[in-house]
């Protein structure tokens, strides 16, 4: 009996670090990829940007330049890209004037900055 309580609890400790993590983050992919609409700006599994134009069964046009249309396996899109929020300029009473040099010192005439490493 105690033979047998060895691997029956390697497999359940594989089941729940493993594979139901596994399972649960391929369900989500799944829903994400079925709850596409045209409109909704995706990216896909290589990084490309795009706007959802159209979708059939099993695939998706997608619109990656104005007026430049693909069609990509719905499996292709890997997230929905929320859309940004607007930059609000900054008004001249936010800049900060910074008196600090902004290049590097001069070296002085005579220093030897080297670590003496270098051959001459």
């Amino acid at each position: 009996m105690e033979a047998l309580l060895l691997p029956v609890l390697l497999i359940a400790v594989f089941y729940f670090l493993l594979i139901r993590p596994q399972q649960k983050q391929r369900r989500q992919m799944a829903e994400l990829q079925q709850s596409v609409q045209p409109g909704t700006k995706v990216m896909t599994t290589a990084g490309l940007f795009a706007t959802v134009v159209e979708v059939n069964d099993d695939e998706v046009v997608l619109e990656v330049a104005p007026g430049v249309h693909s069609r990509y396996v719905r499996r292709a899109i890997a997230n929905v890209v929320q859309p940004e929020e607007p930059v609000v300029p900054a008004t001249p009473a936010d800049d900060v004037i910074d008196d600090a040099p902004t290049h590097e010192p001069v070296q002085a005439k005579g220093e030897d900055r080297t670590n003496g490493d270098d051959i001459r």
